[in-house]
C-alpha cells in the first residue's frame, strides 16, 4: 500500500472510530461533549461523503428490515423541535424554527455522518503548510437572480453579498495560464494515453473562463486514437445537426423529446464503434447522466457528445442550460455566470448557519470572515446551547406517542457507536434523504409511503486531489480533461475562487487541488435509470480506499508527462467525496411531502432536486407546516 492510501486510510477514519472509544453516559449529557478538541473532520482525507460508519445503519434499516438495536437508553432529553438530518435543509429548518418561535427553544439536529452540511462538503488539504479548501460536494449557487425571496432573506442574514463574486471568481484565470478543455484517452481503455486539446463534448462549459479549443473537429478527430471507421463516425456525431433527423422541421422540437439519444447515434448515424459509444456515455457527468437511456433533448441540454448547442439551436426551448453559453469569444462564458461558489462550496452556508445557531463555534460574523475559521465541533452539542447539532448519529425510527392526530410528542430513536437512544420532541422535521423516511416513520400512510419510496438518487463521487504543485498540468494546458475510459469522467482545476483571507493558487509551483468528478455508471447498458444507479451505488460502497486511489494513480499518471509528475512525489492527500446517494431523480410530490401529525418533511428530495435553494425553501415549508 502507497503512502498516501495508508496516510489517508488512517486521517479518514482513525477519528471517527475515536469517537467510539470515548467514555458517554446514557443521561442527558451530550454524546458530542466527549469530543476531543482536535475532532475537525474537514481536514480529514480518505473516504470521505458517505464514510465508513455513516450508512450502516441506516441500510441495516432499509435492506434487511432491522428493528431490534438492543435496549434503548431514554437520554431524557425532550425538546421544542427536532431535526432529522444536518445538511443545509435541515440546518435552515432549525434557523427558520427560532426566527419563528424565538431564539430560546431548544433544537437537536441529528446527523449520521462526522460533519454537518451534508452534500455540502469542506475538503481541507495541508500541503506543505498551506491549507487549500475545495467542495466535497454541492459546491454552486447555480443561477441566484431565479432565487425566490425566502433565499434572498436567507443569505442576507448570513452576510452573503452576491455581486462580491463577480470579484472573487478570477475569470481570467485559466487564460492567463493558457489552460483550456481537453480529452485524456488512456490506454487501458483506448489502446495509448493521449491528450487531445478538444473537449468533444460541452461539459466544460460549466467552468466559466476556461479556454475554447482552437482545434478544428477535423484536426482533433484525426489526432484521437481512435482506428479509421472510429475516427469517421466521431466526426459524424461531432457535425450532427437538426438535418440529420430526416423528419420535416416543424417536426424536430417534437421528435428530439421522444427520441433516444444512442438511438440517434446507433440508428440515425449509424454509430457502432465501441469507442465512440462510450465516448458518448461518459460525456455527461452530473444531474443524472446516464446517456445511453436518455432523450436526445436531455442529451442537449446535458452537453453530451455531438449535441453542440450552436449546431442544436433551432430545437431549443427557452431554458436548456447550453443556449446560454456565449458562441464568441476565446474561453467558455454564459450569459448567467456560474461564478457563485466559495472556496469550500456551499459548505461555507452551512458553516455560517451553524455559527448563527450557536455563536461560540468559532469566529466569523458573515460568510466571509468564516471562511477560514477552524470551527470548534466540541460546542456543537453542548447542554447550554439552545440549538444542538449531534454527529455520527443515525436515526432509525420517529414515531407519534400516541394517536398522529392527537399526540403532542414525537419519539426519536437514534444509534451512537452501535447503541440505542431515544429522545423526544414536540415537533419533528425530517430533512434526511426522502426515500429513507418510509422505513424511519413506520406508521406512514399507504399513499405517502409509497410516494416516497418512489424516489430514488443518482451515484455521485467528487474526489479531490492536494497536489505540492502543477507544473505538469501548465505544460500540458489543461483547465479540464474530459475522461472517457477512467472512473472520473472529468478532472479540473479547482474553481478560482479567493475571497475572506483566503488566495487561490498563484504560480504552477504553488499547491493546488484537483477536482476529479465522476457520475459512475451501471454496467448494464440501456438498463434503465433507477437499475443503473442501484448497481453503480452498490458497486461504489463496495469499494475501498485503495481501490480509489490506483483509479486516481492510473488517471494522473497516464494523462500527464511522466517527466514532470511522479505521483509519490507530487499528490500530498486524496479526498474521496463518494455520495452512493447524490442527485434525486423521481418526484415524491405533494403526497410524498405532506405533513404527518407532528412531523413535517423537507431537504430537496421534496421537489426533485438537489439544489442550494431548493433544500431552504423545502425548509421554511416544513417549518411553516408544523403544528
Amino acid at each position: 500500500m502507497s503512502k498516501i492510501a495508508r496516510r489517508d486510510f488512517i486521517n479518514g477514519t482513525l477519528m471517527v472510530a475515536g469517537t467510539s472509544m470515548l467514555p458517554f453516559k446514557s443521561t442527558s449529557q451530550a454524546v458530542m461533549a466527549a469530543l476531543e478538541p482536535s475532532y475537525y473532520p474537514p481536514a480529514l482525507t480518505g473516504l470521505r461523503g458517505s464514510h465508513p460508519g455513516s450508512n450502516e445503519q441506516a441500510h441495516a434499516r432499509a435492506w434487511v428490515k432491522q428493528t431490534d438495536w438492543g435496549s434503548t437508553s431514554d437520554l431524557g432529553e425532550e425538546y421544542d423541535l427536532v431535526v432529522v438530518g444536518g445538511g443545509i435543509s435541515g440546518l435552515a429548518a432549525a434557523y427558520f424554527y427560532q426566527q419563528e418561535h424565538g431564539r430560546d427553544k431548544k433544537i437537536l439536529i441529528l446527523d449520521n455522518h462526522d460533519d454537518f452540511g451534508g452534500h455540502a462538503k469542506r475538503n481541507e488539504h495541508t500541503i506543505d503548510g498551506d491549507t487549500r479548501l475545495s467542495a466535497g460536494g454541492s459546491e454552486s449557487f447555480e443561477y441566484p437572480s431565479g432565487f425566490s425571496e425566502i433565499v434572498l432573506n436567507l443569505l442576507k442574514d448570513l452576510g452573503v453579498d452576491i455581486d462580491r463574486f463577480k470579484m472573487a471568481y478570477d475569470t481570467d484565470f485559466f487564460k492567463r495560464h493558457d489552460l483550456g478543455a481537453v480529452t485524456y484517452f488512456n490506454k487501458r481503455i483506448f489502446g495509448e494515453d493521449k491528450v487531445v486539446k478538444h473537449p468533444f463534448c460541452d461539459y466544460p462549459g460549466f467552468v466559466e473562463g476556461l479556454l475554447r479549443p482552437t482545434l478544428s473537429y477535423e484536426k482533433a478527430v484525426q489526432q484521437s486514437p481512435l482506428n479509421e471507421k472510429g475516427k469517421q463516425q466521431l466526426l459524424r456525431v461531432l457535425k450532427g445537426d437538426p438535418h440529420t433527423l430526416k423528419v420535416p422541421k416543424k417536426e424536430w422540437r417534437q421528435y428530439i423529446r421522444t427520441h433516444s439519444y444512442f438511438d440517434y447515434l446507433k440508428n440515425t448515424l449509424g454509430v457502432d464503434d465501441p469507442g465512440v459509444l462510450r465516448m458518448a456515455r461518459h460525456s455527461v457527468v452530473d444531474y443524472g447522466g446516464t446517456p445511453d437511456v436518455m432523450t436526445m433533448e436531455e442529451a442537449l441540454g446535458s452537453g453530451a457528445l455531438g449535441m453542440d448547442s450552436f449546431s442544436w439551436s433551432d430545437v431549443l426551448d427557452e431554458g436548456i442550460y447550453q443556449e446560454y453559453v456565449e458562441k464568441d469569444g476565446d474561453t467558455y462564458a454564459v450569459k448567467k455566470p456560474f461564478i457563485h461558489h466559495f472556496p469550500d462550496g456551499n459548505a461555507t452556508i452551512a458553516r455560517m448557519l451553524v455559527k448563527k445557531m450557536i455563536p461560540d463555534v468559532g469566529p466569523g460574523e458573515n460568510v466571509e470572515e468564516i471562511v477560514l475559521s477552524k470551527l470548534k465541533y466540541t460546542e456543537l452539542d453542548k447542554p447550554r446551547n439552545s440549538v444542538r447539532v449531534r454527529l455520527n448519529s443515525t436515526v432509525v425510527n420517529v414515531q407519534h406517542g400516541g394517536d398522529p392526530d392527537s399526540s403532542s410528542d414525537v419519539f426519536v430513536n437514534y444509534i451512537y457507536d452501535n447503541k440505542s437512544y431515544q429522545v423526544k420532541g414536540k415537533n419533528v422535521v425530517m430533512a434526511c434523504y426522502n426515500m429513507m423516511i418510509p422505513h424511519i416513520v413506520p406508521d406512514l400512510p399507504k399513499k405517502q409511503d409509497a410516494a416516497l419510496r418512489r424516489l430514488s438518487k443518482v451515484p455521485l463521487q467528487w474526489t479531490t486531489v492536494g497536489l505540492k504543485n502543477w507544473r505538469a498540468i501548465k505544460e500540458m494546458g489543461i483547465g479540464m480533461a474530459m475522461s472517457p475510459g477512467n472512473m472520473h469522467q472529468a478532472v479540473n482545476m479547482d474553481f478560482p475562487i479567493s475571497m475572506g483571507g483566503y488566495e487561490y493558487t498563484k504560480t504552477p509551483d504553488d499547491p493546488c487541488v484537483l477536482h476529479m468528478r465522476c457520475c459512475l455508471l451501471g454496467e448494464t447498458v440501456g438498463a434503465p435509470r433507477v437499475e443503473q444507479f442501484r448497481e453503480a451505488r452498490y458497486r461504489m460502497l463496495e469499494l475501498q480506499f485503495r481501490d480509489y486511489e490506483v483509479e486516481v494513480r492510473e488517471h494522473l499518471g497516464g494523462m500527464l508527462p511522466k517527466n514532470m509528475f511522479d505521483f509519490d512525489r507530487d499528490v500530498e492527500s486524496i479526498s474521496v467525496n463518494r455520495w452512493a446517494h447524490g442527485y434525486s431523480y423521481g418526484n415524491p410530490g405533494a403526497i410524498g411531502r405532506q405533513p404527518f401529525g407532528r412531523i413535517t418533511i423537507a431537504n430537496s428530495d421534496a421537489v426533485n432536486s438537489s439544489l442550494m435553494d431548493r433544500a431552504i425553501e423545502q425548509a421554511w415549508r416544513a417549518v411553516k407546516e408544523l403544528r
